[in-house]
């Protein structure tokens, strides 16, 4: 393997087997390996409103401050940029976050995968789909809803190397709670080097468990090409509002200090953790990622980083958070705005819903997420296939079914096509007035490919429906997921590398005991 190869690498097939190619995976979309958006992003914000949010977040930066808690090393480092430290409070010239932001983070980078024909782009035009991150439960028709084992993560990271519109491994695609809390960081991390070979995510939960995933990863890409190249990103969480807690901030030292990506995101449920506003959450947001990002300028300049936002609302009713409604729409769309102003990748969005199971409440609150994910231009969408329940369970039925949902908005992205082919002139010509384009020579040559088709959606007559046994779309998928973990065989991984994984593994599970924090 050679990581430094061109993600966009290797010969293209001709003809019919290219159509073959492009109906094999999800829905009639070629297997790209992110999504090259080529429709402007919607936005929702004029220069007025931006300009507004932009101030007003540089005022909570000076006057009202970030605080970095139990971590001295963070503050000091703070003081020694020129910020105010009192006790944890940091509180920051006006203009610092930006400029430290705007001197030295990429605009975009390429996440390296151990297949290059996987690396991924994140940042300008492209949109990287991702599976959803953290749920403690799985869900499916035969069991219900139940903890997650490490054969389930296992077997999600599977369902997503099996997906073409799934462009990334994920992270936490579920959380095994059948491993010590201590070390499961170290069977996830293999089960996505072993069971796939896209780009994945890196162990946030403690500073040396994101160590331990910078080292596994030297293992596979080599020291000096990890230190020269992005080969993980990780999630860190912003613990609204307006603090950073010793966790995250350890985290993120590793990965910035091995020039590794980072996903600054604060967690935003509108109306508990930031205000009921959307130019008022906006302005909190923008302060928080501003000020993650430049920390980790100042850890390594250059390091990647990735302006992100969980933003959903509560009801104010019950408290519950609540998704695919308009307000947390408006915010991804004006944080998208403000990210590119920065000039820094955006994370956010996904396929998000409330519902408990794979129901038309959740059909309608992920579609409604997943749409203005594309619209808005983000760079990169975590919990693209499998949220059920607030992000409680990662659902099986809903991973597959997701999964058809990002194939659809992927040929929505490229946008319309005025190629020669695309103009159709010739079959306009060949059939004239008042006859069909059923055969003509322009539907013959592309009918294959001509419209994307859903792997999960019954079409057919209702009689037909019928006599196949009145499936619904659940139940499909259902039958769908479990034949893709029958055929599905693992990726090529080179057995001195499997051995060394091995070797570190075992090494670092023998060295302390079992532990539950």
């Amino acid at each position: 393997m050679d990581p430094k190869t061109s993600g966009r690498g290797g010969r293209r097939a001709g003809g019919r087997e290219a159509r073959r190619a492009a109906r094999s995976g999800d829905g009639g979309v070629a297997r790209d390996p992110y999504v090259l958006r080529r429709i402007r992003p919607f936005e929702v914000c004029d220069e007025d409103a931006l300009a507004t949010i932009e101030a007003n977040a540089e005022t909570v930066l000076q006057e009202i401050g970030i605080e970095f808690r139990d971590d001295e090393e963070a503050l000091q480092i703070w003081r020694d940029a020129g910020a105010d430290v009192d006790g944890v409070r940091v509180r920051f010239p006006r203009g610092l976050c930006r400029k430290l932001v705007q001197d030295s983070a990429p605009a975009e980078f390429v996440q390296y995968a151990r297949n290059p024909a996987n690396n991924v782009k994140i940042g300008g035009d492209a949109t990287v789909f991702a599976p959803a991150y953290g749920p403690p439960f799985i869900r499916n028709l035969d069991e219900g809803r139940r903890y997650a084992t490490i054969e389930d993560f296992r077997n999600f990271v599977k369902l997503a190397y099996l997906s073409p519109a799934l462009h990334h491994s994920g992270g936490t695609v579920c959380e095994p709670v059948d491993l010590p809390v201590n070390k499961r960081h170290l069977d996830m991390v293999a089960a996505h080097i072993r069971y796939s070979d896209k780009a994945f995510m890196g162990s946030v939960t403690a500073p040396e468990r994101a160590q331990d995933t910078v080292d596994m990863a030297k293992i596979v890409f080599g020291e000096a090409f990890l230190d020269e190249n992005c080969c993980l990103i990780s999630l860190i969480n912003a613990n609204s509002p307006l603090t950073f807690d010793a966790t995250m901030l350890g985290a993120l030292k590793v990965y910035a200090r091995h020039n590794q990506a980072t996903v600054i995101s604060p967690f935003i449920l509108a109306g508990a953790m930031s205000p009921v506003t959307v130019a008022g959450t906006l302005t909190q947001i923008l302060a928080e990622a501003l000020a993650g990002m430049a920390f980790a300028q100042l850890i390594r300049p250059g390091a990647p980083v990735v302006f992100g936002t969980f933003a959903s609302s509560i009801s104010m009713q019950s408290g519950a958070p609540t998704f695919g409604t308009p307000e947390p729409a408006l915010v991804t769309y004006g944080a998208a705005q403000l990210a590119r102003r920065l000039g820094v990748p955006f994370r956010s969005g996904g396929a998000l819903c409330a519902s408990k199971v794979p129901d038309a409440q959740a059909a309608y609150e992920s579609a409604n997420t997943l749409q203005s994910t594309i619209l808005a231009g983000v760079n990169f969408a975590l919990h693209c296939a499998g949220w059920l329940e607030g992000g409680l369970a990662m659902g099986y039925e809903k991973f597959v079914m997701d999964a058809d949902q990002c194939a659809m908005q992927q040929k929505f992205a490229a946008g319309v096509d005025l190629s020669e082919n695309g103009q159709a002139m010739d079959a306009i010509r060949e059939v004239g007035p008042g006859s069909h384009y059923l055969g003509c020579a322009h539907t013959q040559a592309n009918f294959e490919t001509a419209f994307w088709r859903s792997r999960i959606a019954d079409n057919n007559s209702f009689e037909q429906w019928q006599a196949e046994g009145e499936l619904d779309a659940a139940k499909r998928a259902n039958t769908l997921y479990k034949k893709m973990l029958r055929d599905y065989q693992a990726p090529q991984l080179d057995p001195g590398i499997s051995e060394a994984l091995e070797d570190f593994i075992a090494r670092k599970k023998a060295a302390t005991p079992d532990s539950n924090v």
